[in-house]
């Protein structure tokens, strides 16, 4: 097939790797350094016809791999090449994914997107509608699904091994965002900054700053947003921790209790800030009853909010991180490789169902297989965008400081009408969907 590739550095030259087999980073670094020699041209095991990046040395590296390939900054400009390519690979920063993942679908190509699928609700909405108008092969980047740990989880929890579900607490150990000095550095941050910078920087001479914005509000350059994750806490580029890993952590229980859109969500946490996503918060997410499944509630714990069977079990409080599922027949504990029932001594003998739901080859490969024989991706838009959803609105009932009651149907708030604002925004000139 031929692919085009929107995004080259960090996870697109992962996802360049796990698609194609060749490595643009001989030393596997996320990132390309100026004194990294270019990697020797390999076969490839698909043909990479393009590559677009906004980041000139990112290109540079792709572009010595891939010699024959079209180099673009612009992905407005790659997508007016369109008949070149079969399917798209999406890597840039997430504000920017729906605006290059969009264009493909409207055009019938498969799309593999990574998490979060999109910015913010709104965006989540069109194209989770556009993937299913498209009918196309689509798959979004959260590896994760695919690992044998969470199918065997869904299974006992389908299966019934502790009864019927009405909690979940999903407890992620990140704090990166707003916080003080002394927290970010206990906490291992990246960045520390609590407003927005005043100082006007220089853009590296490889950035193109204005094309990084896309969409959002412009801004000048400064270092603190450059390069990623910085971005990740500014609500114009990202949505904090929430939606990054809860497309992670989430994923587990939207999946083994077939969820779909809460009837409310209600957060909890220090004052929101207008422009910085907080380190620490929490949210609890109302879901109705679905068929044989009970109505329940999933609790999501950030940083150094962590509920309180995590603070007073003496084996709980050892996992860092995880999702508890707790049932009127006991507990599960699992984190992304493993997970127990708990109390273990009332599960001592329990023989777990046969699996029945099939091991992956890995998300990349399903993809691939999709396209070209139909077989099922486990991730595809149809999941991920209610999943990506279901997290955007998380931050939302946080920004709007409060509770709020969510009409999925006509994606509005009901009880809140300010709180709406928070579901999408108006881009910048010459960018649409």
């Amino acid at each position: 097939m031929n692919l085009a590739f929107i995004g080259v550095g960090g996870r697109g030259a992962a996802n360049i790797q796990a698609l194609v087999g060749t490595s643009l980073y001989p030393s596997k670094a996320k990132n390309a350094k100026t004194d990294s020699p270019p990697p020797a041209p390999q076969e490839p095991t698909e043909n990479v016809v393009a590559i677009c990046d906004v980041n000139g040395m990112n290109l540079d590296m792709a572009a010595s791999a891939f010699p024959k390939a079209k180099a673009y900054r612009d992905f407005r400009k790659l997508y007016e090449g369109s008949k070149d390519f079969d399917a798209v690979v999406v890597s840039t920063t997430e504000h920017t994914h729906a605006y290059a993942t969009l264009p493909a679908l409207l055009m019938g190509k498969p799309v593999y997107c990574e998490k979060p699928l999109t910015r913010d609700v709104a965006e989540a909405r069109l194209i989770t509608e556009a993937a299913a108008k498209a009918g196309v092969a689509t798959q979004m980047g959260t590896q994760i699904h695919g690992l044998p740990n969470y199918r065997r989880v869904v299974e006992l929890i389908q299966s019934g091994a502790i009864g019927k579900v009405t909690d979940a607490h999903v407890c992620v150990s990140r704090a990166w965002g707003l916080q003080t000095k002394e927290e970010a550095e206990a906490n291992k941050d990246i960045v520390f900054v609590t407003e927005r910078p005043r100082e006007e920087q220089t853009p590296p001479p490889y950035l193109d700053w204005d094309l990084w914005l896309g969409p959002a509000p412009y801004r000048p350059y400064n270092e603190i947003y450059f390069p990623g994750p910085k971005w990740y806490r500014w609500w114009d580029f990202g949505n904090g921790t929430m939606s990054d890993l809860g497309s992670h952590w989430n994923d587990l229980p939207f999946w083994a209790l077939n969820l779909d859109a809460p009837l409310s969500v209600e957060a909890f946490g220090p004052e929101p800030h207008s422009e910085i996503a907080p380190a620490s918060m929490s949210a609890t997410y109302e879901y109705a009853a679905r068929g044989p499944r009970a109505a329940c509630k999933v609790h999501w714990h950030q940083g150094s909010a962590k509920p309180e069977v995590w603070k007073n079990d003496p084996f709980i409080s050892k996992w860092n991180s995880g999702v508890l599922f707790i049932g009127d027949k006991g507990m599960l504990l699992s984190d992304y490789n493993k997970h127990v029932l708990l109390p273990e001594a009332d599960f001592k003998d329990f023989q777990p169902p046969a699996p029945f739901i099939p091991d992956s080859p890995g998300q990349h490969i399903e993809w691939l297989n999709a396209i070209k024989n139909g077989s099922p991706t486990a991730s595809p838009f149809s999941y991920a965008g209610p999943l990506s959803e279901a997290n955007h609105l998380g931050n939302v009932a946080f920004r709007s400081g409060g509770k709020i009651l969510w009409d999925a149907k006509a994606m509005k708030i009901t009880n809140n009408e300010a709180a709406n604002r928070f579901l999408s925004r108006t881009p910048r000139a010459g960018w649409k969907l």
